[in-house]
């Protein structure tokens, strides 16, 4: 019984958190969206970058370019 009680408190407090948030826009929130997708391709293409160039430079070192 007093567990349940716990939960039905713990429930309500988020419920009253959550009224809390302020909540972006949508120009914010495509704004938020647009940096994000935009840092992962520029992370992404780096990540392919340095792969290919640290392929290539262990492939030199090694000799078994084709």
């Amino acid at each position: 019984m007093l567990n349940k009680l716990k939960q039905f408190i713990f429930f309500e407090q988020v419920k009253q958190e959550v009224k809390k948030v302020i909540w972006p826009n949508q120009k914010e929130l495509i704004a938020s969206v647009s940096i994000v997708i935009v840092a992962v391709l520029l992370f992404s293409f780096a990540c392919l970058v340095l792969d290919y160039g640290i392929h290539n430079l262990v492939s030199f070192l090694l000799n078994i370019r084709k």
